[in-house]
């Protein structure tokens, strides 16, 4: 198993349409440093900005997976992550100047040709790992949609579909070893049914879509007239139905189907930003249902993380002091609960609070055994988390956080007169319409005191309406 990270040796570029918007797109994929991941750039954008593939910046997973970041929005990226990540890619920046990677025939075959023919560089830093210690669920029961991923050394994974079509039938495919992707899963084309066709056209959807770089399942017999107007639809001449399939005379394999939907999965899964020793078993999976079920491995990685995330240095000038931090919350004596912030970054942030026997708590909670109260750590937490949020925006002063919602509150030791807490805040999800979905831990000396989830909600303050 490969245990250094790892990034092309070269540029790699490729030009098509989107299989969506239609619109010709020049993508070139940059090697990038260690611990980089893999981020795509909007260069057609003022400032060129960029967005993570990671599972935390899925915002839409109809017909394809969506990230976005501010101004930068890329669609239909799982055949590209796919290729990248399952042959060896760790880091890579790419380059695109339009909002959807080009779709070519389909599949990945073009992307792995290309890696393959320029190859991979080893790079200094380790290979980061979840390793699976427990089964873990993901089902959408109503849809007969399940994920399940069971403890292993390796990564594998089987996918069955089963779309109660007597054409496609009951399809598995099976990815024991990467090497096999190559020739077993890159050349898997994106399918759809025939009786999907028009919906989409009429969602303004698949305009770069042809029988060139999509299957087309044909479930029921097709008059003259459907012929005659999909003619119209694709533009061509020959238009027939053969063996339950529209113009494609030839699957590339029996399971060809399966094999796709595998091919998908793998560049979802690629967006929990880390590789997986766990062996993967999916029914009717979708892009949907991968990314939530990486959002659920990411909540349990972060939920499981019993030490720190960031090493705390007092000896460093603060990112924000008390006076910074005055300047960004109401909050005031004695609710007040951060004196300094010594990490941020676009998805995280990191503060102190000083425990002192003279805060006013103590002479109530409790006289002779004082113990800070549980509630305050979580508002310790929440306010780390409003500095983030309001760091952010302009006038910071004109708003106010407040609780929407507190969830999964674990309290693991007691926090005492003479402690300094280590407040660690993640962000969950992208700040969406002034909501903010966070993780948060309290850490003392190391230690895990306290955990929670929270949602909060960033309002204008009304004098300042």
């Amino acid at each position: 198993m490969q245990t250094k990270q790892q990034t092309l040796s070269a540029p790699i570029s490729f030009s098509g349409k989107g299989l969506h918007t239609g619109v010709t797109v020049n993508m070139t994929v940059h090697p990038a440093a260690d611990n980089h991941g893999i981020v795509f750039r909007r260069v057609d954008i003022e400032g060129a900005p960029v967005v993570p593939a990671l599972c935390e910046y899925v915002t839409d997973t109809s017909r394809g997976t969506t990230i976005e970041k501010g101004a930068a929005k890329v669609s239909t990226i799982e055949h590209i992550v796919s290729a990248l990540w399952t042959m060896g890619v760790d880091n890579a920046i790419v380059d695109i100047d339009g909002p959807e990677v080009p779709i070519m025939d389909g599949s990945a075959r073009e992307y792995v040709a290309k890696i393959a023919e320029v190859g991979l560089v080893e790079q200094k830093a380790d290979r980061k790992y979840y390793e699976v210690t427990e089964k873990q669920v993901y089902t959408i029961p109503d849809k007969g949609v399940a994920i399940i991923i069971y403890p292993d050394d390796e990564f594998t994974v089987s996918v069955h579909i089963d779309f109660n079509s007597k054409v496609v039938g009951n399809q598995y495919a099976t990815l024991d070893m990467y090497s096999k992707y190559t020739e077993d899963i890159a050349p898997c084309r994106t399918f759809c049914f025939l009786h999907e066709l028009e919906p989409l056209l009429k969602m303004n959807l698949i305009k770069g879509g042809d029988l060139d770089n999509a299957i087309v399942v044909v479930e029921n017999p097709v008059s003259d007239e459907q012929l005659e107007h999909l003619k119209r639809v694709f533009n061509k001449e020959d238009i027939r139905v053969t063996g339950g399939y529209l113009n494609n005379l030839e699957l590339r394999a029996s399971n060809e189907l399966a094999r796709h939907k595998l091919l998908d999965l793998l560049g979802d899964f690629a967006l929990l930003g880390m590789r997986i020793k766990g062996r993967v078993w999916a029914s009717r999976p979708g892009h949907y249902a991968n990314t939530e079920f990486m959002k659920q491995l990411l909540m349990t990685i972060r939920r499981d993380g019993e030490k720190p995330a960031f090493k705390y240095n007092p000896s460093k000038p603060a990112l924000m002091d008390i006076n910074k931090i005055m300047s960004l919350l109401p909050h005031r004596y004695p609710f007040l609960l951060v004196d300094k912030i010594f990490h941020i970054d676009d998805n995280s942030i990191a503060g102190i609070k000083n425990i002192s026997i003279n805060e006013p708590q103590f002479t109530g909670h409790f006289p002779k055994e004082p113990i800070m109260p549980g509630v305050l750590l979580v508002e310790a937490l929440a306010q780390v988390g409003g500095l983030f949020v309001l760091n952010g925006v302009e006038n910071p002063e004109d708003y106010s956080t407040y609780f929407l919602k507190i969830d999964n509150v674990r309290f693991k030791r007691k926090v005492v007169p003479g402690d300094t807490l280590q407040l660690e805040v993640f962000m969950v999800e992208p700040l969406r319409r002034g909501i903010a979905s966070m993780l948060g831990k309290v850490f003392v000396g190391g230690t895990l005191a306290c955990e929670a989830t929270l949602m909060a909600q960033i309002i204008r303050n009304k004098k300042s309406e």
